[in-house]
């Protein structure tokens, strides 16, 4: 399936170029699309929505179609297995447990001349989850629901609008109703696209408008995200999927072959790599790409995200295999060693760490409990997963007493004369004896 490449060659070096500078491209003409979807959303409000929704979602879709009423929640409960509903609310508990401590506290502190100086922990008032409608529906993104829902719940956002594309009929797959309120989402409305994006971030009559906007997309979602951005705030700009495995050859090629694909599946555009110590365990893993491909719904979506992103690299020593990780930042990163742990110390760039043989990548996407919305595309060199952090703000505090005004005060007006903001000095020289 794949060649072996030695690292360092000119061979590895330029396939580990054609992955790290991969993006996805999108033409001019849909940037110009999604500007004039935005700007007809924000012009004709609820009109745009009902327009675009019958156009490409719910040919017979009215306005008061557009949100999932509680009569629709209640039936979906209805629809789904009880055994959904267990794991539902295991996997919910997992990532509660994990995000809880995330939460930040307010702090204040004094000093001796009487001042006080603090900072303010608020959430936002509102977020907006956007949830791609999967296949027409028929593959809900439950996972998506519950990794963007849970953060801003436990950051005590009051209002969570979730956004996701009916189905033809108009509908919503019943798991992902159910997943939105077992999370405490407060409104489900049925829009899809860059036109969901624009009412969240403008609001209409209908679809009050938000703070924060987060959640995953196609290019259209993606592009509308980056256009709103500082008129709401936006989580990240996602790109294709990535897995970096490095491994010893005590790892199992069967295991990293499985890990490979559960990533390749994704996207045509995504990125799976090997970095191992052993000739031997990168060969055998290149054969069980073959063989496990055979039985794949998505193989030709997964082959050819392998022919364009995918590499199989031997290096001498971990080492080197460590530091060709961190140069990659990948969205996820495996260590499958013998003995992982020493290794972690060296993981300078990641997205998530997933340690041993048993601990393969779906684990984290859907059930241990950290979160699944991460950097790509290098990004984790100084961007991170989503987390309670992305639905608060800070607000700073001070207060300062006369015995701190005083002393500080020629210091200030020396400070602002020197920027030439002369009404900032005498804000604070008019206040002196």
């Amino acid at each position: 399936m794949l060649n072996v490449l030695t690292y360092p060659s000119p061979e590895a070096d330029a396939r580990l170029a054609q992955i790290a500078t991969r993006k996805v491209g999108h033409a001019r003409e849909t940037e110009t699309r999604v500007v004039e979807i935005l700007e007809a959303v924000r012009a004709d409000g609820d009109a745009a929505l009902i327009r675009y929704t019958r156009q490409f979602d719910a040919p017979d879709a009215e306005l008061a179609d557009l949100i999932a009423d509680e009569s629709e929640v209640e039936a979906a409960y209805a629809a789904v297995a009880e055994d959904f509903l267990d794991i539902l609310r295991r996997a919910i508990d997992n990532i509660r447990a994990f995000h809880e401590p995330q939460r930040t506290q307010s702090w204040f502190t004094t000093r001796p001349d009487g001042s006080i100086l603090g900072q303010m922990v608020r959430p936002v008032t509102a977020a907006g989850l956007y949830i791609p409608g999967g296949r027409g529906g028929e593959t809900p993104l439950i996972s998506s629901v519950l990794m963007n829902g849970i953060p801003a719940r436990i950051a005590g956002v009051q209002d969570i609008a979730l956004v996701t594309p009916p189905r033809r009929d108009g509908s919503i797959n019943p798991h992902l109703l159910v997943a939105a309120r077992e999370v405490g989402v407060t409104r489900i409305h049925k829009l899809g696209s860059a036109w969901a994006i624009g009412a969240l971030a403008y609001g209409t009559a209908t679809v009050r408008r938000v703070d924060v906007i987060v959640g995953p997309g196609n290019i259209y979602v993606t592009l509308a995200k980056k256009i709103v951005a500082g008129e709401v705030g936006i989580d990240m700009l996602a790109g294709p999927s990535e897995i970096l495995v490095v491994a010893d050859e005590f790892a199992d090629p069967r295991y990293i072959a499985a890990d490979l694909l559960s990533q390749a599946e994704h996207d045509s555009m995504a990125s799976a790599v090997l970095i191992t110590t052993s000739a031997d365990l990168a060969q055998a893993v290149s054969r069980c790409l073959d063989e496990q491909l055979g039985r794949l719904p998505r193989a030709e979506v997964a082959r050819e995200a392998l022919r364009q992103y995918g590499a199989l690299f031997t290096v001498e020593r971990l080492d080197d295999a460590l530091q060709l990780a961190n140069t990659l930042a990948p969205e996820h990163l495996e260590l499958q060693l013998r003995d992982p742990w020493p290794w972690l110390a060296k993981v300078q760039h990641a997205g998530a760490v997933f340690l041993g043989a048993d601990t393969p990548e779906p684990v984290g996407d859907y059930f241990a409990g950290p979160n699944h919305v991460l950097p790509t595309a290098g990004t984790a060199r100084f961007a991170s997963a989503l987390g309670v952090e992305n639905f608060l703000k800070r607000t700073s505090v001070v207060y300062y007493s006369r015995e701190a005004f005083e002393r500080d005060a020629e210091a200030i007006i020396r400070l602002a004369e020197l920027e030439g903001l002369d009404a900032h000095a005498a804000s604070v020289r008019v206040r002196l004896p």
